[in-house]
């Protein structure tokens, strides 16, 4: 303990909502289940002058992923799936596939499928399945967003029949593509289940480890909570300073009343303790969500040799694999500490960062509300801010 020195992290967070980067910003630091640092400083609405508090109630966009995971690997450790097994048969609509040519210029330009997509093709984001969010202009985002794929009035059934005659981006298993796989994943919780996939989280997870603000909407009587979205001055360019509100995003109304759609890729509102409490359930030290030896092939890397993560239309990612649901990291980089190597986490659009090195026994999360704010600089600026504060 008397080597924790956060200061330089709580200057850094300060700086970044000084420099009009983030409008608020609350983080947590932790070594095993500790927290041996909470920090929160800023805004949860800039014109309205509202001080960030702890209990403010956070839009997780895609760091739910990590729920929804956790949610299908309960099912693998009771035995009722298997990660070989062919989503058709539980989600018969996603059988017989077809796949995009290689430089198709029309969506009909297909061949059938050679295998089936698995659960764990699911998990690791190597099914061929895309998202329609990142790279506009091509044929399969433009497919995705025609079918109203990611359409918030959709149940997750409805976005199966959606999902049903789009073909794939690749053949099964070949390469990485960010998408809606855990969306899917969240169906295959349902109709393993029996129950909305709401309502398997509030069961098995929120409930037993006291999450009471984590769900996929914020009550009349907790609004006042929500944090305002905001988008940078520019969003192709980070590192120029300035803040707008952004209060349509992802649709207008959103997370203010229930929705048909429970998206297992990024639909639910969270707080920095509630996050604190999912992250520690995870940690050995005390009561966890899943057997250590789940949670230990949860952190490895799942991918096959030469892939990893990649987006479209920037470098890859080479130091970072894939595992469960979340990122390994499996080389150093640059931007990050040099004993990141086995670190694993994931973020959410909104800018809400979580990690954890099981290797070292740490851990961390930070909660933000900044439109693509995942992957900007203060992430990094974070990271290493933490790892010095912890000794490393």
């Amino acid at each position: 303990m008397a080597n924790h020195d956060f200061d330089a992290l709580h200057a850094a967070m300060q700086a970044q909502v000084d420099q009009q980067f983030l409008p608020g910003v609350a983080t947590a630091v932790m070594r095993g289940r500790e927290v041996v640092d909470r920090f929160c400083c800023g805004f949860a609405d800039k014109e309205a002058g509202i001080p960030l508090r702890e209990d403010h109630i956070f839009r997780m966009f895609s760091s739910t992923k990590l729920v929804t995971s956790c949610a299908v690997l309960m099912l693998f450790e009771e035995g009722r799936i298997q990660w070989d097994d062919p989503i058709e048969a539980y989600i018969p609509e996603l059988g017989a596939r077809q796949v995009l040519k290689a430089g198709a210029t029309h969506i009909d330009q297909v061949e059938p499928a050679r295998t089936s997509i698995t659960i764990g093709q699911l998990m690791t984001h190597t099914s061929g399945l895309s998202y329609g969010l990142f790279d506009p202009g091509t044929v399969l985002f433009d497919a995705y967003n025609k079918a109203a794929v990611m359409h918030p009035g959709k149940t997750l059934d409805e976005m199966m029949k959606a999902l049903a005659p789009l073909p794939l981006a690749f053949q099964p298993g070949t390469q990485w593509e960010y998408s809606v796989a855990t969306d899917v994943l969240g169906r295959l919780v349902e109709v393993v289940s029996g129950a909305t996939f709401g309502a398997f989280l509030a069961g098995r997870i929120f409930e037993p480890l006291g999450m009471s603000d984590t769900d996929f909407w914020v009550p009349e009587a907790k609004l006042e909570r929500l944090c305002v979205l905001y988008v940078g001055a520019d969003m192709a360019d980070p590192t120029q300073p300035g803040l707008r509100r952004l209060d349509s995003k992802p649709f207008p109304g959103a997370y203010t009343r229930k929705m048909p759609r429970e998206s297992g890729g990024g639909g639910l509102v969270s707080t920095l303790d509630d996050t604190v409490k999912f992250m520690q359930s995870l940690l050995p030290g005390g009561p966890r969500l899943l057997q250590a030896q789940t949670i230990d092939s949860m952190w490895r890397n799942h991918l096959a040799q030469g892939m990893c993560v990649q987006f479209p239309n920037v470098p890859r990612f080479e130091s970072k694999g894939f595992g469960w649901g979340s990122s390994v990291t499996i080389g150093t980089s640059p931007a990050e500490p040099a004993e990141v190597v086995g670190e694993v986490g994931w973020g959410g659009l909104a800018g809400t960062i979580w990690w954890i090195n099981p290797r070292l026994g740490i851990a961390a999360a930070l909660m933000t509300q900044r439109y693509m704010g995942f992957g900007n600089p203060y992430s990094f600026e974070f990271k290493r801010s933490a790892y010095a504060g912890l000794g490393f």
